[in-house]
């Protein structure tokens, strides 16, 4: 008697998930692999994303197809001016806001509003709602105070969004269901284990930063150590992951060379992130055929 599983693959071939992981700018190489399987005619049946993982996977899984993201981000990031004036005026409102509390040291500067952040930037194509998606999505996100990793997979999707992304020291943290939520990627940086129940093939695209060059004896500023932290944090969790169970089809480009807020080097990323594109088709072919 054959498996379901087995009936599956002979009735329309194996379900394809995919995870895109967390790591601030370096996310823009998530495109080339999207790319990839618009090109190769492979639609996912679920994805998982954290942080600009979940960013990306809400555009892709929305409908946007990969080169309409590329057209966006690098639309959205190209010019300099225009995205220095959009965070600033951003800013310049939580600052006011805030003013009073700053000037008799009842509260520290304030960061940014990770919702406001996620209205901003996020495409059009993004609906309000989970229901609303074309492909469903699982957005990861960290409870705070619980310490554990939150999956958002309904209700609100930008408030979910906004929370996955919300790194400590830069975004204040989003108030949602009842939780205080930080960056998912505090937790689970590469969420392909998400995946394993609702697909015969799981694709991880790593963008965790791991053996990009350090100025040894170089003491690093207080911006830089946190930043750096987070890094150390996000390769640590994701390689103990891989050590236990990794996905059918890990996918690493090599975007080590950028900082998490490199965004407005899309161009310079895009082009290093390029070749990720002809290792998925050929990867990913040959697991199909095999």
């Amino acid at each position: 008697m054959r498996t379901p599983k087995l009936l599956r693959r002979l009735l329309g071939g194996p379900r394809i998930a995919l995870a895109l992981g967390s790591g601030g700018a370096r996310g823009l190489a998530h495109i080339p692999v999207l790319e990839a399987l618009d090109e190769l005619g492979v639609k996912p049946v679920r994805i998982a994303g954290t942080s600009i993982g979940a960013v990306i996977g809400a555009a892709y899984a929305a409908g946007m197809s990969g080169k309409e993201i590329r057209a966006f981000a690098v639309d959205a990031l190209r010019e300099r001016g225009t995205f220095v004036r959009r965070l600033v005026t951003l800013q310049f409102g939580m600052m006011r806001d805030q003013l009073k509390d700053i000037l008799t040291f009842h509260a520290p500067p304030p960061q940014f509003d990770a919702v406001r952040i996620a209205e901003e930037f996020l495409a059009e194509a993004v609906p309000a709602t989970f229901a609303e998606l074309k492909i469903p999505l699982a957005v990861v996100a960290t409870d705070y105070w619980a310490r554990k990793e939150i999956v958002f997979d309904s209700g609100p999707l930008r408030p979910a969004v906004a929370a996955s992304m919300a790194i400590p020291g830069l975004a204040r943290p989003v108030e949602l269901d009842g939780r205080i939520l930080i960056d998912g990627g505090a937790t689970n940086p590469l969420p392909f284990d998400l995946l394993r129940r609702n697909a015969d093939l799981v694709v991880a695209v790593d963008i965790t930063r791991s053996h990009d060059r350090l100025d040894n004896g170089t003491i690093p500023g207080a911006t830089e150590s946190l930043f750096r932290a987070t890094d150390i944090m996000t390769y640590t969790i994701v390689q103990e992951k891989l050590r236990a169970s990794g996905p059918d089809l890990l996918l690493q480009p090599k975007v080590h060379a950028f900082g998490a807020f490199d965004f407005l080097r899309v161009a310079a990323i895009l082009r290093a992130a390029e070749p990720i594109k002809a290792e998925t088709k050929q990867k990913l072919k040959a697991l199909l055929d095999s």
